[in-house]
């Protein structure tokens, strides 16, 4: 029951979390929570609330997994420089929590799930640090660079609004999508950490490393149960990119193209578009999908729990 449930503050490496642990006497398996960019250890990031971590740490905790979640560098209780922190320096930092929760008292094994940006580092973590199990939650396996360039052309596909037509009118392009190549050469010729484009303090390195970054290479080291989701209403990342993982992935792998469900893992059943993201944060995160990820978590680590 949910009031059994116990949740303590806790520290692996240098990143402030919440391991949150089921009832009864361990060893408990564990699983990794991974969240994207700055959004901190629940999924949040100011009014856009997900609220994802808090829902997949209870429901896993119901069947007898033991979950961390935490905040990146420079986000929520953790110090650093979010900014300057580069996309391989989450992952280190992930790999580092993987180890630190594996040796922690009363813990079995320990599998990885990851959101959007984090599902990369999940399958990483799968491939060449030991975690158990993978579940990437609309994760991609194209480049960053291509990723961008397909979100874009879909921006162009759907219709632009009239400030981002301006946007692009005022920085020399007319679609979306070459505005988009036209921000990646930025990116891409820009050297340091932090740099200003178009005015804007940004976090250059971390932005290099994953438009450059093909996750086919670590998935294709993944020999792991692999479980991935996405939405088929997902217009930041292609569903189609499923098959490939299907494909690369030399370990048990299933995929899951969830009907209607957008990026923000909500169901939405009309057209496919981020113009309702602001709507979508007022609804909770899809149960089906927390359902589906709990149990088959669950069952691949061995849990004792009955759910």
């Amino acid at each position: 029951m949910q009031h059994d449930i116990s949740r303590n503050e806790l520290i692996l490496g240098r990143l402030h979390g919440t391991l949150t642990t089921p009832a009864g006497e361990g060893p408990h398996p564990a699983v990794l929570i991974l969240m994207p960019g700055k959004l901190d250890r629940d999924g949040n990031l100011g009014k856009a609330r997900l609220d994802l971590g808090p829902a997949l740490a209870t429901a896993l905790a119901g069947r007898g997994v033991a979950a961390f979640r935490y905040d990146r560098r420079g986000v929520g209780a953790t110090p650093g420089d979010w900014m300057a922190t580069g996309f391989y320096d989450h992952r280190q930092d992930a790999a580092t929590a993987l180890r630190e929760l594996a040796e922690l008292p009363g813990v079995g094994p320990v599998g990885v799930i990851g959101y959007s940006e984090g599902a990369l580092h999940a399958a990483a973590l799968g491939a060449h640090e030991g975690a158990a199990a993978v579940v990437m939650i609309s994760g991609h396996a194209m480049t960053g660079e291509d990723t961008l360039l397909w979100w874009a052309a879909g921006k162009d596909a759907e219709g632009l609004s009239w400030p981002m037509k301006l946007m692009a009118l005022l920085l020399g392009r007319t679609t979306m999508r070459g505005l988009a190549a036209k921000m990646t050469a930025k990116i891409n010729a820009t050297r340091g950490d932090v740099a200003r484009l178009y005015g804007i303090k940004t976090g250059v390195r971390s932005m290099r490393e994953f438009l450059g970054y093909d996750p086919k290479k670590d998935l294709a080291d993944v020999r792991v149960p692999l479980l991935a989701l996405t939405g088929a209403k997902d217009v930041q990342v292609n569903p189609a990119d499923l098959e490939t993982i299907a494909d690369v992935v030399p370990g048990p792998a299933e995929t899951r193209r969830v009907p209607d469900l957008t990026h923000l893992l909500r169901r939405d059943p009309g057209p496919a578009t981020q113009r309702t993201y602001g709507r979508q944060y007022g609804e909770p995160v899809d149960a089906g999908l927390i359902e589906e990820v709990a149990s088959w978590t669950a069952e691949r680590l061995g849990a004792g729990g009955t759910g």
